[in-house]
């Protein structure tokens, strides 16, 4: 009897710290490849990669998306890549936020030839998956804001992508306590998932980011 308990207790505190065990491990893992900005003219990217972050209901980029797009406009014009591919989820006919990251990156000089737009990143897994098998891209720049850059580079790097990370201007949002617990659940949901490597919601057919990227616009 004593020995059943003892093994109950181990597999109750295996099943309890399991999850803080991955969260530590997404983190640290891909700590190193969080550079600042001057650090990244040595890394030959094929596009500078900007995920989604919701839209206004008049149909305008969220201040973290905002952020998300001027660190983006401001990396391509440092030359740090040749290609913009913004992604995010165009899932609904009342939602877009693909295109309106696009107007707001072509609002502020970027050649619409130089802009990719991935409708179908429903999901940081998604976006990354889709980077690679849809648009061909093999090294990226991934720009989000700090918390959420440790998830999107591990799953690239479990999916085969060469990345590193570039952070948003540093600020506190609205509601962040919530997307905390969020980010906290979603890597340990995409640590499991990138075992196994689903295809994502859509494919589709290769648009590759060294060509045209007005072939990827509605």
């Amino acid at each position: 009897m004593k020995k059943k308990r003892i093994i109950l207790f181990l597999f109750l505190l295996i099943v309890l710290t399991a999850p803080f065990t991955i969260n530590r491990y997404v983190t640290l893992s891909t700590t190193q490849r969080i550079l600042p900005q001057e650090e990244v003219t040595g890394f030959q990217a094929d596009c500078i990669l900007v995920l989604g972050a919701g839209i206004t209901p008049d149909g305008r980029p969220s201040y973290m998306l905002r952020d998300r797009l001027d660190k983006g406009i401001e990396l391509y014009e440092a030359g740090a890549a040749p290609k913009l591919l913004l992604s995010g989820d165009n899932g609904q006919e009342r939602y877009d936020e693909v295109n309106a990251m696009k107007q707001y990156v072509l609002e502020h000089g970027i050649p619409k030839e130089d802009v990719f737009l991935d409708h179908a990143g429903f999901s940081t897994y998604e976006s990354v998956y889709r980077a690679k098998a849809i648009f061909q891209v093999e090294r990226a720049i991934i720009v989000t804001q700090k918390y959420h850059l440790y998830r999107a580079l591990f799953i690239a790097k479990q999916l085969g992508l060469e990345t590193i990370g570039i952070s948003t201007l540093e600020r506190r949002y609205a509601g962040q306590w919530g997307r905390d617990v969020r980010e906290f659940l979603a890597r340990n949901k995409d640590f499991f998932q990138t075992l196994y490597k689903p295809e994502p919601t859509f494919l589709g057919e290769v648009i590759p980011i060294s060509g045209d990227g007005r072939l990827s616009h509605d």
